[in-house]
């Protein structure tokens, strides 16, 4: 059985300034799947995503 790497997701939004620490795994098509929708203020795309492995 392989395990798919975890890594430490750093979400910043430009707007309003809030970060979000999460962690998820990268999905087949290259995106991050950790549940996160949009910032408290609203915000789905302006979105800053720093990710490293755990």
């Amino acid at each position: 059985m392989t395990e798919s790497v975890r890594y430490r997701i750093v979400i910043r939004c430009p707007k309003c300034g809030e970060k979000f620490i999460l962690r998820g795994r990268q999905g087949k098509d290259g995106n991050y799947e950790t549940g996160f929708i949009r910032c408290v203020c609203g915000n789905e795309d302006d979105l800053q995503i720093d990710a490293t492995p755990e």
